[in-house]
């Protein structure tokens, strides 16, 4: 059987943070002599190429126009309403998720991150994943400009028995869609534990 030395194990957290700091930067400039040279981007291939000196500014082309709106981001207005209630370790949370346009969502992800941290042992509804000890992501499927929300119903157990958790609600993917207005899709929400819902 092979016997590991304790001093060997580090935390991931460690491990990453060595592995980072000893990884040589792939914008490393490689000294040739010789024409000007860019910093090689290429990871794996480490010569550097030369570079034409840049026209100057008074003689350089004019900038090419803007892109169209139609091939930028589509801009969509994502809205997040509901309450949360929470008693004992229960924490529960109705969610309706819309958009107020002006283009249609083709899928977005809502993140519900907790000020405590969430019992381990509890299935989340479907559509729903963990986003860390203290986080669920639920996907909000398809939302359509003025179209019906979607609802989203969370029923979870802390591991503890806080008098207050906090609950932060923002949307993390709205499918490419800029959402100009976050204010409506960010909340957080301050919960005593009452049992009484606390609207947002």
């Amino acid at each position: 059987m092979l016997m590991l030395s304790r001093r060997l194990l580090m935390p991931l957290s460690v491990a990453v943070a060595v592995a980072a700091a000893t990884t040589v930067p792939a914008a490393t400039a490689v000294p040739v002599a010789g024409p000007a040279v860019v910093a090689d981007i290429d990871p794996v291939t480490f010569a550097a190429e030369p570079v034409a000196p840049a026209a100057p500014a008074a003689l350089a082309e004019p900038a090419a126009p803007a892109a169209s709106a139609a091939s930028v981001a589509s801009e969509a207005d994502v809205v997040h309403r509901g309450h949360v209630a929470f008693w004992s370790d229960q924490l529960e949370i109705r969610l309706r998720t819309a958009n107020r346009g002006p283009a249609d969502v083709s899928a977005s992800t809502v993140r519900l991150r907790f000020s405590e941290p969430l019992a381990v042992r509890q299935l989340l509804p479907a559509g729903c994943l963990w986003g860390g000890r203290a986080a669920v992501l639920c996907e909000t499927g398809a939302l359509a400009k003025d179209g019906p929300a979607r609802r989203t119903a969370l029923d979870l157990r802390l591991a503890g028995r806080p008098a207050e958790v906090v609950v932060r609600v923002d949307t993390v993917w709205s499918g490419g869609a800029r959402d100009a207005d976050s204010g409506n899709d960010t909340h957080t929400v301050l919960a005593p534990s009452t049992g009484d819902p606390y609207a947002f």
